[in-house]
């Protein structure tokens, strides 16, 4: 893992974007537009988590990475809260949505477990540690597709929205074992880390799948331009993964059987040439070092 992970401090100007920013796909855009609703809060939380636990690394190189790492999810967490600006201001507002987010990661995977069970402070920084290198696995794969996604150009998916998700994508795939990293140097050793790690994404694997569910349902149910016409369903989802504008349930599926092997690290995933490659091309990320 390279030592210049650093946050990029980018813009974007929303003022041109339109609502089904992938022109006629009301279902793909929705689909991917529940990163806006689960990002800010998510990558504030993952900064929380990581900074508990900033005083058990002892080894000065992944101390660096790490507080790359943080830089670069708090940036994330801000720029994906500005879309939600954006869709609030083309009347769909998602603030109902987002405090059930807000209660997941402050107060069920907060400093302190829930409803006050008796888990160990050390155990608990642990687990999260381990929710957190779970989500990076499924971010690392996400970020590595959309590099990719020709389906997206070919749809003509607005320009702006494109250079977010790829900006973003290209950084996950950088980054992509700093978590997995982290959670190895605290926490623990042998079985009763692979345990960890085991449970980590034994929570993260469903709870993602029913967060993306209930979100999609919900944008679309929202949307002023549907009006209520048209719902989240498998069948129009399924049809846009076929156009190559979503990720196919296999690439989704295969990296949990991946992520719980003994053997596993994720600098095996994505292609970080591809992401580097972007990130030196990125209409964003070139404003930033201007």
């Amino acid at each position: 893992m390279s030592a210049r992970i650093a946050p990029r401090r980018v813009s974007f100007d929303w003022s041109r974007t339109p609502l089904h920013w992938i022109p006629g796909e009301p279902t793909a855009t929705h689909v991917i537009n529940v990163l806006h609703l689960l990002l800010p809060a998510g990558e504030r939380w993952f900064v929380e988590v990581f900074k508990e636990g900033l005083p058990l690394v002892k080894d000065p190189e992944l101390l660096t990475e790490v507080k790359g790492f943080m830089g670069q999810e708090a940036t994330h967490s801000v720029q994906h809260a500005h879309v939600l600006d954006h869709l609030a201001a083309q009347r769909l507002d998602t603030a109902q949505f987002t405090k059930h987010v807000d209660f997941l990661f402050e107060r069920l995977l907060g400093e302190r477990p829930p409803l006050g069970a008796p888990v160990p402070e050390r155990e608990w920084l642990r687990f999260r540690l381990a929710v957190v290198a779970a989500i990076e696995q499924f971010t690392a794969v996400l970020g590595d597709w959309v590099l990719a996604a020709d389906g997206l150009d070919a749809a003509g998916a607005d320009e702006v929205m494109l250079d977010l998700l790829r900006w973003h994508g290209a950084e996950e795939v950088e980054h992509r074992a700093v978590a997995y990293d982290m959670f190895r140097h605290c926490g623990g050793t042998g079985r009763a880390r692979y345990a960890r790690r085991i449970a980590g994404m034994t929570v993260t694997a469903p709870v993602m799948l029913y967060m993306w569910v209930w979100g999609t349902a919900y944008l679309m149910r929202h949307d002023p331009q549907l009006a209520g016409r048209l719902r989240y369903s498998l069948a129009e989802h399924n049809r846009a993964v076929r156009k190559g504008l979503l990720p196919t349930w296999r690439q989704l599926g295969t990296a949990i059987p991946r992520y719980l092997r003994r053997s596993y690290h994720p600098s095996r995933e994505g292609s970080l040439n591809r992401a580097v490659e972007y990130l030196s091309r990125s209409p964003a990320a070139k404003r930033a070092v201007a």
